[in-house]
């Protein structure tokens, strides 16, 4: 909804005339996206929506903004943010809507014709075809695509140089955001770089999350097990971890209470799917007094659970999730947020959309060669537009997928990156999987040596038996908690220490290519290399100690017994170590609701500020790329962070802080 700039600005006058301004151009496309070509001039009475994304200059200091309310130190620990605190704080500046409707207005745009968004982040208002050729300098044409749809768009366009600071950039310019069925795509490439190696990126490839064969972050396979081998749990945890098995672990109780108002969110994208049957087969022998219960479901953007495809890889990672989060909090609430309707999925943007309705729009809004559209026209697509808003946060929320860093530009990644800041000075902990295969990406894939020209992305990712080691995304971004993987040494008992994960997987772990260091791991990452003699350089990661490192935690992610498709089997993945920390922080929240106090919100400040409340793994290593990778230490390592949780030592900080 847009509400009339006359009702908070007045009209801006213009009693003399003013030096006609110097444009310049603000954006450019150098090719038209394959599968479209350009066609005839548009009709000069043809009507535009024009959207111009206004700057917003503030985000500069959202990190300041949230250590304030998450450092344990700082007197506004716990203080956070209303939605409506955050949106006004980072909206763009009154003298840039100012400066823009000035010039609207004397290019014979009236203001009584402009409207801002409700996120205050735009600016609105249509104009025939010959007005905005006229406004930007530049020359619209109709494009069609291979399919049939048209699209409209110029190849560049202008503004005055003094408003380049005030316009992030105008729609309809050079932006393809024209929906097209999914099934009805050739493979397109974007001219978009690599957040890593500055060629072209896979489009749709943030859509790949849950898509079975195709989606590296997924749970793998281990032997299926007969229940009755593991009847004495605790003296088996070494070969078959259940609930039981992780509270000794980590030392935390059953949990019999339930704060109102607190719920454990986890995260699931279609077609992913748990099967009630495999977490009653769970409960009736891991958590008695939960048979029958299911999770709060949340269907977004035309999700269903579906149950027409069943098998490992349809059920497990809902399923592993699913079993262990509710059995791990009950009675306290596990709320299902399932995203993406059977035919194009979600992607993480999607799923913030709608938990955050400012974020559809907020710094341009989601892209559409990555994130889904709605309605989605292809058959059997979901019709409906597409959720903004609507669906509360849960004060923590898991997700065991995770992306390439490489997949994605650097835009799409710190646009995401900002909007988990600003859900952080809201008092919501973001978790996520660091991955599985070691400094490899997803599917064990590392980033070529080889850079290219073209449009192709042949050579962006190979086959992981060499290449540059590819970090984790969202893990890279500073505003979540990255959860790498540990597993009890084999013949060890539960009460020994861990060592990372080196069965069947690998901890993800390593240095972004595309974040700075956070000011609150800068002295743990500072000790890491100081401390460490490493053999690799420049050409193998990024080594300039000045970006941000990962992961920041880890659980055991080893042979977890799981109910998947009616029977049970053993799971590996930082897909099963991520619930497991998501459920002990919301038992601490739980904890800190009882005493009247508020969520613990963004924990990696207090974590990095006392190492001392974890278990600090010093063996094994995350080998990929065809290297050994890092390996585990003493003190903070790009392999299980700064180790697992000591839930006593853990509950003791966080209620002694207000």
């Amino acid at each position: 909804m847009f509400v009339s700039l006359l009702l908070w600005i007045g009209v801006i006058a213009s009693a003399t005339a003013a030096p006609s301004p110097i444009y310049v151009q603000h954006e450019k496309r150098y090719l038209v996206p394959q599968g479209w070509q350009k066609a005839e001039r548009l009709n000069a009475a043809d009507k535009l929506p024009m959207r111009i994304a206004l700057t917003q200059p503030n985000l500069k200091d959202g990190y300041q903004h949230i250590m304030d309310v998450s450092h344990p130190d700082s007197p506004n620990f716990g203080k956070h943010w209303s939605a409506k605190k955050v949106a006004e704080t980072f909206a763009p500046k009154q003298e840039s809507v100012d400066a823009v409707l000035e010039w609207l207005q004397g290019a014979g745009i009236s203001p009584d014709r402009v409207s801002r968004s409700q996120s205050l982040g735009w600016l609105q208002f249509d104009a025939s075809a010959l007005e905005a050729e006229s406004l930007l300098r530049t020359k619209y044409h109709m494009h069609r695509h291979e399919t049939g749809k048209p699209h409209i768009a110029c190849d560049s366009y202008h503004i005055p140089q003094h408003l380049q600071p005030h316009i992030d950039f105008i729609t309809p310019t050079i932006h393809f955001d024209t929906k097209i069925p999914q099934a009805n795509i050739k493979r397109q490439e974007t001219t978009s770089s690599t957040a890593a190696a500055g060629v072209p990126v896979r489009t749709k490839a943030a859509l790949q999350v849950g898509k079975p064969y195709q989606d590296g972050s997924l749970p793998k396979k281990g032997a299926d097990i007969n229940i009755g081998e593991i009847l004495d749990e605790l003296r088996t945890c070494n070969t078959h971890i259940t609930p039981n098995c992780l509270r000794a672990l980590y030392r935390f109780p059953p949990n019999f209470a339930a704060a109102r108002g607190n719920s454990f969110g986890i995260v699931e994208y279609t077609p992913q799917s748990f099967l009630q049957n495999d977490l009653d087969l769970f409960f009736a022998n891991f958590s008695t007094r939960q048979r029958q219960k299911t999770p709060d479901t949340k269907l977004i953007d035309g999700a269903i659970v579906q149950i027409t495809q069943q098998g490992f890889a349809f059920n497990a990672e809902s399923d592993l999730d699913l079993e262990y989060a509710m059995a791990l909090v009950n009675p306290q609430n596990v709320t299902l947020y399932q995203a993406g309707d059977l035919v194009e999925g979600a992607s993480f943007n999607n799923f913030l959309d709608a938990i955050d309705g400012e974020y559809c729009t907020f710094d341009g809004g989601d892209d559409p060669l990555q994130d889904a559209t709605f309605p989605d026209n292809a058959t059997g697509g979901y019709k409906g537009p597409r959720n903004c808003g609507g669906f509360a946060s849960t004060k923590v929320i898991s997700t065991s997928y995770a992306y390439n860093e490489a997949d994605l530009t650097a835009k799409y990644e710190q646009r995401q990156c900002a909007e988990y800041m600003k859900l952080g000075l809201q008092g919501t902990s973001f978790f996520f999987s660091s991955g599985d295969y070691g400094v490899a990406g997803n599917g064990g894939q590392c980033i070529s040596n080889i850079t290219t020209n073209s449009t192709s992305n042949a050579t962006v990712l190979n086959d992981g038996r060499s290449g540059k080691f590819n970090p984790s995304f969202p893990s890279t971004c500073p505003f979540v908690t990255s959860v790498g993987a540990t597993q009890i040494v084999p013949g060890g008992a539960v009460t020994d220490p861990e060592e990372a994960c080196e069965t069947t997987i690998f901890s993800g772990g390593g240095f972004s290519n595309v974040f700075p260091l956070p000011q609150y791991q800068s002295t743990a990452v500072s000790n890491y290399f100081g401390n460490y003699n490493l053999t690799y350089g420049a050409s193998q990661f990024n080594n300039s100690r000045h970006t941000r490192g990962f992961p920041d935690i880890s659980a055991n992610g080893a042979n977890y017994v799981t109910a998947v498709d009616g029977a049970f089997t053993l799971i590996f993945g930082t897909s099963a170590s991520t619930p497991v920390v998501g459920s002990i922080f919301t038992l601490i929240n739980e904890a800190r609701f009882a005493l009247g106090k508020g969520s613990i919100g963004f924990v990696n400040p207090t974590l990095y500020a006392h190492p001392e409340d974890l278990n600090d793994i010093t063996k094994g290593g995350n080998q990929g790329c065809g290297t050994p990778g890092f390996e585990s230490v003493a003190g903070w390592d790009p392999v299980t962070g700064l180790g697992t949780p000591n839930f006593p030592r853990l509950l003791a900080r966080f209620l002694s802080l207000p």
